[in-house]
């Protein structure tokens, strides 16, 4: 009877696999229309530039180090 249970628990467990995997094959490309919407100023990380460039200043200026921002290590100059 053990083995049965396991049989089921495996099978259980292939379906639930499937069916969380068949949600990714419906991902369809963006299509030319619709380029326009992602391409909007709403849609970057930086949406404001004087913003950005504020925040960076911050940062420049609390870690006494320029740039990097975009990459990993810190203002003592190890890398």
């Amino acid at each position: 009877m053990k083995s049965t249970g396991k049989k089921t628990t495996s099978l259980v467990l292939i379906a639930s696999a499937a069916f969380a995997l068949s949600g990714c094959s419906t991902i369809k490309a963006v299509q030319p229309w619709e380029k326009g919407n992602l391409a909007k100023s709403a849609m970057t990380f930086e949406n404001d530039r004087l913003e950005s460039r504020y925040g960076e200043h911050i940062y420049t200026s609390r870690e006494s180090a320029s740039g990097g921002a975009g990459v990993g290590g810190g203002g003592c100059g190890c890398n």
